[in-house]
């Protein structure tokens, strides 16, 4: 049997009904049997602060650094907002860089996926946040790019995926099963 690799799941929207985290949800029940997909909060992460990022950092900091510390992969699942990342997910990576030298990321597999109901699809947002990730030292899976456009009508109703979306998520989930293990030889 090969490994089962945990998979940290970043959801850049906070909303209830998030388009992103109905992705998110997808991802997880299309993931090959290698990967574990789990979704870490960020709504209650304080705005990261150094002055109280010191011997005894807020407990959601804490806690948010295990969670991503303790998998194996990283999947940022985002919107776009100003051609950029929502700010909650840009905390997030903050607080998991910090304090210097101890970065949560440092290493892990990563992938982004960026939803959006306009035609583009979170291009900006999208190649914002591989710039924040090559200084985080995650490698970034290159290929397939996936940039969601028109998310408005992926699912239906009861909130699953349409069967035309199923294909292309699945094509990029089980790729990205194959980059993580590829990564953690």
């Amino acid at each position: 049997m090969s490994k089962v690799y945990t998979i940290a799941v970043l959801v850049g929207s906070l909303r209830k009904d998030s388009i992103n985290r109905k992705v998110a949800l997808a991802l997880a029940e299309l993931a090959p049997a290698n990967l574990k997909l789990n979704i870490v909060e960020i709504g209650d992460l304080p705005l990261y602060n150094e002055d109280i990022d010191g011997a005894s950092p807020p407990a959601a900091y804490s806690t948010f650094r295990q969670q991503v510390r303790s998998s194996d992969a990283v999947l940022f699942v985002t919107p776009e907002y100003n051609r950029s990342v929502p700010a909650p997910l840009k905390n997030a990576i903050d607080v998991g860089s910090r304090p210097y030298g101890q970065s949560a990321w440092s290493g892990k597999p990563g992938a982004i996926i960026s939803v959006s109901p306009g035609a583009v699809g979170g291009f900006g947002a999208n190649h914002h946040l591989r710039q924040s990730l090559v200084f985080l030292d995650v490698p970034c899976m290159q290929q397939p790019e996936a940039y969601v456009g028109g998310a408005g009508s992926l699912f239906d109703d009861a909130g699953k995926v349409s069967e035309k979306t199923r294909p292309f998520l699945r094509a990029f989930i089980d790729a990205y099963g194959k980059w993580v293990e590829k990564q953690s030889a």
